[in-house]
């Protein structure tokens, strides 16, 4: 038996599955998120309950944040706007802690979450949320106009490629957050709200 155990209240509408009966590759990856983060992020225990959901997720997560041609903290910004505009509950907090720690800005994430255009970003930041936000709301209404914007701005097409793709996981991710009621992590309301240099 295992000492590691996942949070029953990781989500509400779904039963969270005990440690030791999920597959040994996702009790692997828990465990290793566990130990670099200090405790278990609650989105690890959730899509636990159905492994190859779990396996697909994460590794499309990966790769969204590990081969980007965006900076990490501009991936942490398209994640909570978009989540700021959706209401989830779970990803403005657990990213909007992300966010807090790549940009070093204690007041960043929450700017997105309650407006995204009253935020402290660059103006080529905000043509990147300005798309990410039509994609999420309006995605019949996107164009070659909006890719355009990206172009002039500076953003690369890998990058706007990532700009699209990022958008549309969290989409994703948002959605199956909201209707199973997953819980953030007590942990990441207080997580970098210190100004760090």
């Amino acid at each position: 038996m295992s000492e590691q155990t996942l949070d029953d209240d990781a989500m509400r509408r779904f039963p969270v599955p005990d440690f030791d009966d999920i597959p040994e590759d996702l009790q692997a990856r828990i465990a290793e998120e566990t130990e670099r983060a200090g405790f278990t992020p609650n989105v690890f225990s959730a899509f636990a309950y159905k492994p190859s959901h779990f396996r697909a997720f994460f590794d499309y997560h990966d790769a969204l944040v590990e081969d980007t041609a965006l900076d990490r903290d501009e991936v942490e910004m398209i994640v909570v706007a978009v989540s700021g505009v959706n209401h989830c509950y779970y990803c403005n907090v657990a990213h909007g802690a992300l966010l807090r720690i790549y940009s070093k800005n204690p007041k960043l994430a929450d700017q997105l979450v309650a407006n995204y255009r009253q935020a402290d970003v660059s103006e080529r930041q905000l043509v990147m949320l300005d798309v990410a936000v039509k994609l999420t709301e309006e995605p019949a209404k996107v164009t070659e106009r909006d890719i355009e914007d990206l172009r002039e701005v500076g953003y690369s097409e890998e990058a706007i490629w990532d700009i699209a793709s990022v958008t549309a996981f969290f989409n994703l991710s948002n959605r199956m957050a909201m209707f199973a009621d997953m819980r953030p992590n007590d942990e990441f309301h207080g997580m970098a709200r210190e100004k760090r240099e």
